[in-house]
């Protein structure tokens, strides 16, 4: 299996379109932090927008076809770049979600807002390997073959919110999930990929290192091991580690066995020796370190934290946009 399949096997992803906004300038959005699993999305699929920096820097002009994720779920703010003072919006409740417009003139700005929720603990966890703030570009066939089905994609999102069809808030959602995996391949393929998980997997002399993490956890790999499945020498293959994913392999490793600990402790009653063995660990109490370094708490706690039965953790309490529009 693929590294990102096994990644997203292993944290599982549920995506959800929140609202539509049509804006004509000026204008300005404010929203953040969300909730504390989820990472917000924004697609831009007409017109253009200003995304401030929280630290102050030049802003980010985002064009059509670009989708905004922001893995470290800020507080942030985007506007039409004119500096007036943005008219007021109007949110009104559709059936499949919500449009947001105000009466502003030009170029109207036309972009899909939602977020993606994560299973925790598996949100800290994806957060460490994804860059806080990640652009790609959607430019239909003149990006290649992922951005222009990243392109499609969006286009059929866009369409499902006009009007209100059988099944469209399922097939938003849907579809909005699908969005996170291939703006994560688009983003690991391109030559710039950004520092991470992405640039480390993105690599083709690195891959086969990565793919055997992911789908060989509990194996006892050495870093001599991982080098030798990618032609290189241990101390190149630490480098290369070190410079695109700012972590070392066996860090890698053990997340892994973290993520997928965290799962099995969840569902299965099976002891916690059993789940340290499967997961690569000979000692348990060994395992039981390594867990509570990762997770901040025991397995034995973990287990008793978790949700009851029936209760749908992607689920937030209020379903509602958040400081959108102004």
């Amino acid at each position: 299996m693929d590294w990102l399949s096994r990644l997203f096997e292993m944290m599982p992803v549920r995506g959800r379109l929140d609202l539509r906004c049509s804006y004509g300038a000026p204008w300005r959005i404010e929203q953040g932090p969300g909730e504390a699993n989820e990472v917000p999305y924004h697609a831009v699929v007409g017109g253009s927008a200003m995304l401030e920096d929280p630290a102050g820097g030049k802003p980010l002009r985002l064009e059509t076809g670009d989708i905004l994720l922001l893995p470290g779920n800020p507080r942030h703010v985007m506007h039409d770049g004119g500096g007036a003072r943005p008219r007021p919006a109007r949110n009104r409740p559709e059936l499949n979600l919500i449009i947001s417009e105000n009466a502003g003139k030009g170029e109207r700005l036309d972009l899909l807002c939602g977020h993606f929720a994560i299973a925790p603990p598996h949100d800290r966890l994806l957060r460490d390997y994804l860059p806080s703030r990640l652009v790609v570009h959607a430019r239909g066939h003149n990006g290649g073959e992922n951005a222009a089905q990243l392109a499609g994609l969006v286009a059929l999102m866009r369409g499902e919110s006009v009007d209100d069809h059988l099944g469209g808030r399922a097939m938003l959602n849907a579809l909005s999930t699908a969005m996170f995996a291939l703006v994560l391949r688009l983003a690991s393929e391109a030559e710039d990929a950004p520092p991470g998980l992405l640039a480390l997997a993105g690599h083709p002399r690195l891959a086969p290192a990565v793919a055997a993490l992911f789908n060989e956890p509990a194996r006892a790999w050495s870093l001599p091991d991982l080098a030798r499945l990618c032609n290189m020498s241990r101390a190149t293959l630490a480098r290369q580690f070190q410079d695109k994913l700012g972590r070392s392999a066996s860090d890698l490793l053990t997340d892994i066995r973290m993520t997928l600990a965290a799962n099995e402790l969840r569902k299965s009653s099976a002891s916690t020796g059993t789940v340290a063995e499967a997961v690569g660990y000979q000692s348990e109490a060994a395992f039981q370190r390594a867990f509570k370094s990762h997770i901040g708490v025991t397995p034995a706690q973990w287990r008793k934290m978790q949700e009851p039965p029936g209760r749908d953790i992607f689920t937030r309490a209020v379903s509602k946009p958040r400081d959108l529009g102004s």
